[in-house]
C-alpha cells in the first residue's frame, strides 16, 4: 500500500525537498490506523489506532527510510497516547526536523510538534493558491487563523492588508515567522489573539469591512464566549461574518465535519443564498494526495459535490443598498 501511495505521489516530490504533501491517507487507502505526511525532509506518521501498538509504525518507518534516502527526520504522533508529548509527536529518526516548507512559491513556518496537529493544514493547499491568484489589493480577515497560512498566501498574492484572528497567540507567532520568511511587514494590530465571537462583534461595532473573509473553524470547540459546531451551526458562523464583507467581496467557508454530507452542506449554503445577497462563486477541491489514490474505503457520508469531507465553497457577497 505504501509503495503504491508513494509511486502515485512521486510527481509532487520537488527536487529540493521543500514541499508538503500527504504521502498516505490510510483512512481511504487501506489502513485507517495510519496517515503519513511529508514536510520538507521530515515525515510525520500519525498513529490513529485505538490500541497504538496495532499501527504498523515500524514497518512504515523502515519503508520510508528505504525509499527516501534524503529524509532527515521522522516524527510519530500517537492520537490515543497516554501523554501529551506522544500526542504532539516524538522524533524516532534523526534529530533535526524541518522548520519551514515552500508551496506555490511561498515560505511557511511550521512547528511540527507544537500540538496534536502539525501546524499546517495540507487539505487547504488549493485555497492558498486561490488566495494568491484572487486577492491582489484586497483587504482580508483570516478568522480561526491557526498559524495563518491562508492569510500568508493572501499577502503573497498582493493583498493590501490581512488581519489574522485566533484564540491562541502561540499559533499567531508562527504566522509572524512566516511573514519574516517572506519579508512581509509585521503590523502588531493585524494579529489579534482573542475569541472569535467577541472579536468579530468588536470589528462590527468599529465599522470594519474586508474584501474577503476566510472562515475555517475547528470542527467543534466551546469557549466562555460561544460554541463552534460544524455539524449543526455552519449557517450561524457564516451569518456572523457576513456584515464584515464589502459589497462584491468573498466569503471562503470551509466545513470539515466528517459526518456532514456534501449535499447537506450545500443545502445550508443554498438556504443562505436564497435572499440573493450571497451566491456560490466556486467550489474548491481538496488536493488529490489528501483525498487518496487507489481508494479502497468510502467516507462515512458522501461528500459530493465536494471531493472530500473538507468542503470548501467560495461565496460572493452583496450588501443591501441604503
Amino acid at each position: 500500500m505504501l509503495a503504491h501511495a508513494l509511486s502515485s505521489r512521486s510527481p509532487l516530490l520537488d527536487p529540493n525537498h521543500e514541499s508538503a504533501l500527504r504521502l498516505f491517507n490510510g483512512f481511504l487507502e487501506g489502513d485507517p490506523n495510519l496517515v503519513i505526511d511529508l514536510y520538507g525532509r521530515t515525515a510525520v506518521l500519525h498513529n490513529y489506532a485505538d490500541n497504538p501498538s496495532d499501527a504498523p509504525i515500524n514497518d512504515a518507518k523502515d519503508f520510508l527510510l528505504s525509499q527516501l534516502d534524503w529524509l532527515k527526520a521522522i516524527i510519530v504522533k500517537t492520537r490515543n497516547a497516554k501523554t501529551q508529548n506522544e500526542k504532539r509527536g516524538v522524533i524516532v529518526y534523526g534529530d533535526e526536523i524541518d522548520r519551514s516548507i515552500r508551496e506555490h512559491g511561498v515560505c511557511y513556518a511550521i512547528d511540527l510538534t507544537m500540538n496534536q496537529a502539525a501546524s499546517f493544514y495540507l487539505d487547504t493547499r488549493n485555497v492558498r493558491e486561490w488566495a494568491i491568484q484572487n486577492l491582489k489589493d484586497k483587504t482580508v480577515l483570516n478568522t480561526f487563523a491557526y498559524t495563518g497560512s491562508l492569510g500568508v498566501a493572501a499577502m503573497k498574492g498582493g493583498a493590501s492588508r490581512v488581519v489574522h484572528l485566533d484564540l491562541n497567540r502561540k499559533f499567531l507567532n508562527i504566522a509572524k515567522e512566516s511573514y519574516t520568511l517572506n519579508s512581509f511587514p509585521i503590523r502588531k494590530e493585524d494579529f489579534i489573539a482573542g475569541d472569535f465571537y467577541p472579536q468579530v462583534s468588536r470589528l462590527k461595532r468599529e465599522g470594519a469591512r474586508f474584501d474577503c473573509v476566510f472562515l475555517d473553524p475547528p470542527f467543534f470547540s466551546t469557549t466562555g464566549k460561544g460554541k463552534v459546531d460544524l455539524n449543526n451551526q455552519s449557517h450561524r458562523l457564516i451569518n456572523k461574518v457576513r456584515p464584515l464583507i464589502n459589497d462584491g467581496g468573498y466569503l471562503v467557508a470551509i466545513n470539515n465535519a466528517l459526518f456532514v454530507s456534501g449535499a447537506e452542506y450545500m443545502r445550508t449554503i443554498e438556504e443562505l443564498c436564497a435572499d440573493g445577497y450571497l451566491s456560490v462563486e466556486e467550489l474548491i477541491p481538496v488536493p488529490q494526495d489528501c483525498v487518496g489514490y487507489n481508494v479502497t474505503r468510502s467516507l462515512p457520508v458522501d461528500p459530493a459535490p465536494f471531493n472530500h469531507s473538507t468542503k470548501i465553497v467560495v461565496l460572493r457577497v452583496r450588501r443591501k443598498l441604503k
